[in-house]
């Protein structure tokens, strides 16, 4: 039963500064997900389109645009694969002729672990094959990622492109949650209406299935979980109706005002400044945030901006200082030491209680004018260039 994402069709490259980066902070936040809550639910939120949104922006990446899904999956099987004996997970497959390759790393990893090789590949050709050809909805399918457990099961990310519409469309599997490949699989797809399209998978189409060929014929898998469609706009800038602003300003305070009350748990982040704090917040949350946390993804993107500028440069300095804080945590914790992160994990936390009674202010745009004025501080980079100081600057509240 896979569930959607539409994004704005986005070409170009991801730089090297940011590439790197988004591999180290991408393995260490599956590095805790893995730790805390085990690798079936990292399986399970790499399923959730929402989700995996907000990594991308966390990750610094445009709040919205289809580039998102390449970069995170090639970054992940970066950090990931090298670690794969050690955390369980492994990635196949990817972006074009790395799609491909696909069978045969599942080949490799099935001659290494034990895992069942031959249904593996024939799954993952099967939800290409459906999302492909039995769901002719004008998008053709240019990336599949298989995300393997040592476990046994496993998850789909693939995106396919439509030129005429300028749109791409994220397909996200999960191996226990449908019951079949070729009936109903999608309980519901949402997307712009573009003429008639072929559903081979509507629980009506039986009759013209079995004229043309039976697919498969699987074993009902295990549960039906809560389906998950987004769809991002295509506007560049990042409004104040993309974000709940009452959630972001709660970050916001947690970092800038903090309350005595919280300062035991902050104790343990002794030198994470409050720009910092902000970052580590946002990456709390996408380690241990529930669904509903994830509605509004591009919120995220408050964490390490987006490279493209949107909704401001990405902050080198604070970037570095988040992986350095996350990675330093997670190597303590596995020697014993586990308050660093147990203090990261409350930021989260801290954060929602803070929410329940918060009345942000109206100053959305404000607020991405002072990121902007202060980037060149952080070391704020772009595609484009580092950021440069303002010509005239003003200080800013903000929520």
């Amino acid at each position: 039963m896979p569930s959607y994402a539409d994004l704005p069709l986005h070409y170009g490259h991801v730089p090297p500064w940011l590439a790197q980066r988004m591999s180290l902070l991408g393995g260490a936040i599956t590095e805790a997900i893995v730790m805390d809550y085990g690798r079936a639910e990292f399986l399970r939120r790499m399923s959730d389109p929402c989700w995996f949104q907000a990594l991308g922006c966390v990750l610094g990446m445009d709040w919205h645009s289809s580039g998102i899904t390449t970069s995170v999956m090639g970054a992940l099987k970066k950090a990931l694969n090298p670690r794969a004996a050690e955390l369980g997970i492994y990635i196949c497959g990817g972006k074009g002729k790395h799609s491909k390759q696909t069978p045969r790393e599942l080949a490799l990893i099935a001659d290494k672990t034990g895992l069942p090789g031959d249904q593996l590949i024939y799954s993952s050709k099967l939800t290409a094959k459906v999302d492909n050809t039995a769901i002719q909805d004008g998008f053709q399918l240019y990336l599949h990622s298989f995300i393997l457990s040592a476990d046994g099961d496993w998850a789909v990310v693939q995106q396919g492109m439509n030129d005429d519409s300028g749109m791409a469309r994220r397909y996200h599997w999960h191996s226990s949650a449908f019951e079949s490949f070729t009936e109903a699989p999608h309980t519901y797809i949402y997307g712009h209406n573009q003429g008639l399209i072929l559903n081979l998978t509507d629980v009506n189409a039986g009759h013209t299935k079995a004229g043309i060929l039976e697919l498969v014929k699987e074993k009902p898998a295990h549960l039906l979980p809560e389906i998950r469609n987004l769809v991002m706009p295509s506007h560049h800038e990042l409004r104040a109706e993309n974000v709940n602003l009452k959630r972001l300003g709660s970050v916001l305070a947690l970092a800038y005002d903090t309350r005595p009350a919280d300062f035991e748990s902050l104790l343990m982040l002794e030198g994470v400044g409050p720009r910092t704090l902000q970052s580590l917040t946002l990456v709390s949350e996408v380690i241990h945030g529930t669904p509903s946390r994830f509605e509004d993804p591009a919120r995220f993107s408050f964490a390490h901006g987006g490279k493209d500028g949107h909704p401001f440069p990405v902050p080198l300095k604070i970037y570095d200082e988040t992986i350095s804080t996350l990675k330093d945590a997670l190597y303590k914790a596995k020697i014993g030491a586990s308050e660093k992160k147990d203090a990261i994990n409350k930021l989260s936390q801290m954060a929602a209680n803070i929410e329940k009674d918060f009345i942000p202010n109206t100053n959305f745009d404000k607020l991405i004018e002072e990121e902007r004025n202060n980037s060149w501080r952080y070391k704020g980079r772009t595609v484009f260039g580092k950021a440069q100081p303002p010509k005239q600057g003003d200080q800013l509240s903000l929520f």
